[in-house]
């Protein structure tokens, strides 16, 4: 009797990872052993320091745990015990959250978009809007250029196959701001939203490590030199002064673009708090709350990186248009930088126009590093973080603009 229960007990019931592996169709099994070691390169390049640590470590061991950890469920299918970013019948949402131990943090956090405006807010603690409110001008007029890829992937995502509301929603990996794109996808595009955040961050390390070679290719080594020179530095700006600009500046873009008001208010409250002196709450949101929720981010991300959810048959056209998007803010930066080159008959140092792409505070320091390696004595930060920011802001209206118009 326990011989004939020997020969029919299947070994691979023990190491279900495996069992579901072989049990799939080829697409799965590949993709499924190409996410785990997309996850590790994730993991080693975030350790190395080429990609953000703080998000993609945990995005990849993530991407790595949730294609090996697929079992058979009851009825017989295959899925996790992470979590179900699909699920929307009530009852079993309830019954889910007590199997799935990160179902409460996608939905109470991730899925409402509320993680997105955390990191927002810390991103506001961060900024220091002197600089923007020193050269406004300079600033707006390079975040606009910078905003190319983010209008000129529209109409080229629409001709893919792409609905407008898709299309509006991958756009925005062109702003380079990953809250951004994971709020006015959940807005638009709730469909393909996991998708589109996934491919967001995931281009997002791509400006650090892909835009200097950009720089390289379209500004001359003579041009990445030139030294701004200044006959008056600009003065101060008080505290005061940046307080009544995040209160006037948040309101009026509450006005406009109710719709985004989140995002608005998350990102000024994070600067208002910072220049009224909270001292201790700036530390709690610079700290905890935004390494916490960019942690939780990453982690959620990367549990998202499931075979089957990726198998959508858009996500190739997505991928594309992602790092195109992304491509063409970058060229549209640079020529804004040009323009104002040739504007002060060539005083102006071009490299400066690609920190209009509102990735804060990476291609601003991507500008200034390309800069210094070619004249150390050129200083070119403070016109660059000025242009990230006001990139910030200048996504943010965009991204009410799209959900406004489209939604």
């Amino acid at each position: 009797m326990n011989l004939r229960c020997m020969k029919t007990f299947n070994f691979l019931d023990l190491f279900q990872g495996i069992a579901t592996l072989v049990d799939s169709d080829i697409t799965i099994f590949i993709a499924r052993i190409s996410l785990m070691l997309l996850g590790m390169l994730l993991v080693y390049l975030g350790k190395k320091g080429v990609l953000e640590p703080l998000l993609m470590v945990p995005m990849g061991l993530g991407m790595a745990a949730i294609n090996a950890s697929v079992l058979f469920l009851p009825d017989g299918s295959q899925g996790n015990i992470f979590v179900d970013p699909l699920v929307t019948d009530t009852n079993q949402l309830m019954n889910i959250m007590q199997i799935n131990w990160l179902q409460p943090i996608y939905t109470f956090t991730f899925s409402n978009g509320l993680i997105a405006c955390f990191v927002f807010m810390g991103i506001g603690v961060l900024l220091d809007v002197g600089y923007l409110i020193q050269r406004p001008f300079t600033s707006m007029f390079l975040a606009f250029f910078a905003e190319l890829g983010t209008f000129a992937t529209i109409p080229l995502a629409t001709a893919m196959g792409l609905n407008i509301r898709e299309a509006a929603s991958i756009a925005m990996v062109g702003g380079a701001d990953g809250p951004m794109v994971l709020f006015t996808s959940l807005m638009l595009a709730k469909n393909i939203f996991v998708p589109i955040t996934v491919v967001a961050y995931l281009y997002l390390g791509l400006t650090y490590g892909g835009y200097p070679y950009l720089i390289r290719l379209m500004i001359p080594k003579k041009l990445r030199g030139i030294k701004m020179e200044q006959k008056t530095p600009p003065k101060p700006v008080s505290s005061s002064a940046k307080l009544a600009f995040a209160v006037v500046m948040c309101t009026v873009l509450c006005l406009l673009f109710p719709v985004a008001g989140p995002l608005f208010f998350s990102l000024f409250v994070g600067v208002a708090v910072k220049e009224a002196g909270l001292t201790h709450i700036v530390e709690f949101i610079s700290g905890p709350l935004l390494y916490g929720s960019t942690f939780l981010l990453g982690l959620l991300l990367g549990i998202l990186c499931e075979a089957h959810l990726l198998l959508n048959p858009k996500i190739l056209t997505l991928l594309f248009l992602g790092i195109l998007a992304l491509l063409i803010s970058g060229i549209g930066g640079i020529l804004g930088g040009y323009l104002l080159y040739f504007f002060t008959g060539g005083k102006f140092n071009p490299v400066i126009g690609i920190a209009g792409v509102s990735c804060v505070p990476s291609t601003a320091k991507v500008a200034q590093k390309e800069v210094s390696k070619v004249n150390k004595d050129s200083i070119i930060l403070s016109y660059a973080i000025g242009a990230n920011i006001c990139g910030v802001i200048t996504s943010a209206i965009i991204a009410g603009l799209f959900i406004t118009l489209f939604k």
